[in-house]
């Protein structure tokens, strides 16, 4: 089936079916999902694609705008607008206190990390009230990107008492393998998982269009002691993880 004979609007558009733009955009899902639109593949002009609608150019723009915040279509100036590479999605439990490395290596994928920023601060009021800092007391952060066989897959923030970690410029890849060498490996952790919607900076760090959906999630782990070892804030793909707890009765 050719793209003008998918568009055309007898076979999908209907009067009782919801806004105009939201069936155009369930049907160029429908286009990229079955191959009608493959993916790299180009979508017609904006112009074009009214034409072969019948709707206007303000619905068509509308429609193409949200798939491009859900990270499905990309527009590139002066090249068009087309089809993103399908994002493969990744479970990861939260029955498992395990680091991004460690999760990525079970899958059989290369992990690598751009530093955004690493060194000794004065720590926030939220880092020196959650590590239980002393005034005076400086923290080693680090800021971070994490990617999966090339991948942008999450931004992470993570503060640690000195004294844990007295050099942030080790952590390279896993920070829990240099606590682990250090002997501060934590044992526990709590977390906190909210869905955001990704501001312009983050959201270009990642690959995706800003508002696209992503993940906020805020660790806190725990040294056996019970002394608190980590302050974590990430920011993940919406697109490419499901977070799985099991339940037991």
């Amino acid at each position: 089936m050719t793209v003008v004979e998918f568009f055309d609007p007898e076979k999908w558009l209907g009067e009782t079916l919801g806004p105009r733009y939201l069936q155009l955009q369930r049907r160029l899902e429908e286009a990229i999902d079955t191959g009608v639109l493959p993916a790299t593949s180009s979508l017609p002009p904006e112009r074009e694609l009214a034409e072969i609608t019948d709707l206007s150019r303000v619905t068509v723009r509308k429609a193409i705008q949200q798939l491009v915040a859900d990270g499905r279509i990309e527009q590139r100036q002066g090249s068009g607008t087309f089809v993103c590479e399908p994002i493969k999605r990744m479970q990861q439990s939260l029955s498992h206190l395990t680091s991004f490395t460690e999760d990525m290596a079970r899958r059989g994928m290369t992990t690598t990390s751009k530093p955004l920023e690493r060194g000794i601060f004065a720590p926030t009021e939220e880092e020196a009230r959650i590590l239980g800092l002393k005034h005076g007391d400086e923290v080693a952060r680090i800021y971070r990107l994490r990617e999966a066989d090339g991948s942008p897959m999450a931004l992470e923030r993570a503060a640690v008492p000195l004294d844990l970690l007295p050099n942030p410029l080790e952590v390279t890849t896993s920070l829990y393998e240099v606590l682990d060498s250090l002997g501060h490996k934590p044992a526990r952790a709590t977390q906190k998982i909210s869905a955001v919607n990704l501001g312009g900076k983050e959201a270009h760090l990642l690959g995706l269009a800003e508002g696209a959906a992503g993940l906020s999630i805020e660790r806190i782990s725990y040294l056996g002691s019970g002394r608190v070892a980590e302050l974590t804030h990430s920011l993940y793909r919406g697109d490419a993880y499901d977070f799985v707890a099991e339940l037991n009765l």
